[in-house]
């Protein structure tokens, strides 16, 4: 099964066009859906959830018509998205038995065993008795993970799951969703080159509500064989820079500014040759709808 959006636009009320012209096919497995805060990733992941309605376009899930269907679309969708709210006085077991039940899970028996499985599943059934509120933000996500899970989803929308996350926290969300992915489609919205890089065989760049970029992280840093170049230069001397060089990111340290360009060939004038990475290609693509991008 695949997840086809085609030329899907949103205008909003006042006028701002958050998606024109989006069009991606994504297959099962973990997709990345990355760009900069404000780009257009949450308005997408909206329409696809059917929590909004789009201005033009197609949306589908295998055969299923998510524009028009979308009680069936919700049988099949599990969301967690940026931010969600638990009760801090409810413990973890209590919230997902009544989520699985608001989700059609009649049986108790069923539902008892549904809970379990999904909690020892997020690593969450040792603490399932304590109260939500008391969860580090890590936990939380992974609650969240189990209440998206129920009812089997055969598609998952996760967005910006890993901001504000300790290594150690992040590291065991990764491992969750890369097992996840094996069976589901997944995507993942997110502003965080790391967790593409880390869990997303295919991806997708988007910024000002267009897609600038369609692959996997493998082929795109390849494009950037041997266009990426660096140097140090005083602070003041950036803006000299930014007029004769496509100038793709900075990073002060120490007082200096070490600044990333994008040039075909070798520009010369001090710059040393740099392996690229998939932050240069994110940052590449991203220049020319963005006027500063800094690290």
């Amino acid at each position: 099964m695949e997840l086809v959006i085609d030329n899907l636009t949103k205008t909003y009320a006042n006028g701002v066009q958050a998606l024109n012209g989006v069009s991606l096919t994504i297959p099962q497995g973990m997709f990345g859906l990355l760009g900069p805060n404000g780009a257009g990733k949450s308005t997408l992941m909206r329409t696809i959830a059917t929590l909004q309605e789009a201005s033009g376009g197609h949306i589908w899930l295998g055969d299923l018509d998510v524009l028009r269907q979308h009680e069936l679309l919700r049988k099949q969708l599990g969301y967690l998205p940026q931010e969600f709210g638990v009760y801090p006085r409810v413990s973890a077991e209590i919230m997902l038995d009544h989520i699985a039940r608001l989700k059609g899970v009649a049986d108790s028996r069923e539902r008892k065993q549904v809970v379990e499985a999904l909690l020892q599943k997020v690593n969450l059934w040792a603490e399932r008795k304590r109260n939500l509120g008391t969860y580090s933000g890590g936990m939380k996500q992974r609650f969240g993970i189990a209440q998206a899970l129920l009812g089997n989803p055969k598609l998952l929308i996760v967005d910006v799951p890993t901001a504000g996350l300790d290594p150690a926290e992040r590291n065991r969300f990764y491992n969750l969703l890369s097992e996840i992915g094996e069976s589901t489609i997944v995507i993942l919205s997110t502003h965080i080159v790391e967790d593409v890089q880390t869990l997303c065989k295919r991806f997708a760049i988007i910024c000002g509500g267009e897609v600038l970029y369609v692959g996997t992280p493998h082929d795109a840093v390849k494009m950037l064989n041997g266009k990426i170049w660096a140097k140090s230069i005083a602070k003041d001397e950036v803006d000299t820079y930014r007029e004769n060089y496509r100038v793709i990111a900075t990073n002060l340290n120490e007082g200096r500014l070490f600044i990333r360009i994008s040039a075909d060939g070798n520009p010369e004038n001090g710059f040393e040759p740099m392996k690229p990475t998939l932050e240069d290609v994110y940052f590449n693509a991203i220049s020319t709808k963005m006027d500063l991008v800094t690290l």
